[in-house]
């Protein structure tokens, strides 16, 4: 049962105040400059005192350590060539790369990597590299130990739990979002049997819950943990009510799945463009056998007949315009498995270099977990269409469609279905 919160054990505990210009009378010794950034006094320390830097301080954290916590690349390869260990373990069998994850530092983890660390070495949690990035949400480092150094990204801890659980558990989306993104799994049970959706659960973050449900399926819902709990019931059992709420929705979204069958589209919302749709039909039938093409009316005059024959010929174009809205393309973004000549066995963007793409802005919102797309600025995945869409404004249940690039184009060349369907019934 996930009824008690996950603690987060790192090397954080000791970890001083970095403020370089308000501790340099703190610099007293080779892990003081070390942590401090201070390579003058580093030097001093080694080359002049012949202090060690490859041996441990009181509480067994070495200076290499403090190095790599606070990105001092410089510091990191000086200690490293006069004798630090890349690999030495503190009490806690942390290494220099564990202390990195906690702050992201990417320009030590280079350093550390290249003079032979290794990237899946664990501590006595079984917590590695990119367990910690994922506990403090250090996305950048993640993302940059995955795809330069070919990380473990679905590496479980003692406890079976995924960097995606932890992820979940912190309530990080980004770093839910690359995790996905690199197909991590969203369906594994830790030991208390569960799935990153309950963690996300039991501490009641919406935006990892929302992030973990559009990216996933039925089954991640209607889980189980060993106490016999679903995300929602456990969502319920913490009171957090708007996370229950949301999850429930979800579930009974999940459930009607008739409507895939019926219009054969992506689309698992037909909405109420059908409906209207068959008004519109039968408005214009009744209209014409009622009015103008009646045996008991008397005779019309040419301007009630050019009148009549007017409103029919506008309930004809509106059902053009409202088909052409419906089933027009919104914009609809291609993925890599749709595009006929991809035959390669590896899907490229699980290994895209995120920082030389020439569409990414920076912003990991753009990652779509569900598509396994970067999406340009502007755009959005639809749940509804289960695509991501071009300049997405919004999913209009009444065209049953998504008001996107092409869409919202043709309603403001044309006119907006809405006022044609309100003309004619009102006029």
């Amino acid at each position: 049962m996930a009824s008690s919160e996950i603690e987060v054990v790192s090397s954080t505990e000791a970890i001083p105040n970095e403020n370089q210009n308000d501790n340099q009378a703190a610099v007293t010794d080779v892990f003081s400059a070390s942590a401090y950034g201070d390579f003058e006094k580093l030097r001093k320390f080694v080359e002049e005192d012949g202090a060690s830097v490859s041996r441990p301080d009181g509480n067994g954290y070495f200076a290499l350590q403090w190095a790599a916590l606070n990105n001092f690349a410089d510091i990191a390869q000086y200690i490293i060539d006069h004798g630090g260990d890349v690999n030495a373990t503190d009490n806690n069998r942390q290494t220099a790369l564990h202390w990195a994850a906690v702050r992201g530092s990417i320009a030590v983890v280079d350093v550390l990597v290249q003079n032979g660390a290794r990237v899946e070495a664990a501590d006595v949690h079984g917590y590695r590299a990119v367990h910690v990035a994922a506990q403090y949400g250090q996305t950048s480092f993640l993302n940059h130990i995955v795809a330069k150094y070919h990380a473990d990204y679905d590496a479980s801890d003692n406890e079976g739990r995924s960097p995606l659980h932890w992820a979940a558990y912190k309530g990080f989306a980004d770093t839910i979002r690359l995790l996905l993104f690199r197909d991590a799994s969203q369906g594994r049970q830790d030991k208390d049997g569960c799935t990153p959706l309950h963690w996300a659960a039991l501490r009641g973050n919406v935006e990892a819950c929302t992030v973990l449900v559009h990216a996933g399926t039925k089954q991640e819902l209607m889980a189980k943990d060993k106490a016999g709990l679903t995300p929602t019931q456990l969502a319920y059992d913490k009171g957090h009510r708007q996370v229950a709420l949301y999850l429930s929705n979800a579930q009974r979204m999940h459930r009607n799945h008739w409507g895939d069958k019926i219009c054969g589209r992506k689309t698992s919302d037909i909405g109420y463009a059908p409906i209207l749709f068959s008004i519109i039909i039968l408005c214009i039938i009744l209209f014409i056998n009622s009015v103008v093409a009646a045996p008991r009316l008397t005779k019309v005059t040419a301007v009630l007949g050019l009148w009549s024959w007017t409103v029919v010929s506008l309930a004809v174009g509106s059902l053009i315009m409202f088909y052409r809205c419906s089933s027009k393309d919104p914009g609809y973004i291609k993925r890599s498995q749709d595009i006929d000549n991809h035959t390669d066995s590896e899907d490229p963007l699980l290994t895209i270099d995120l920082n030389n793409s020439p569409i990414w802005t920076g912003n990991w919102s753009q990652l779509c977990p569900t598509c396994k797309i970067i999406r340009p600025v502007r755009s959005k995945h639809c749940p509804a269409c289960k695509c991501c869409v071009e300049q997405f404004d919004h999913h209009c249940p009444w065209i049953s469609n998504c008001v996107g690039k092409v869409s919202g184009y043709m309603l403001l060349r044309w006119v907006d279905p809405h006022e044609v369907i309100s003309s004619f019934f009102f006029c």
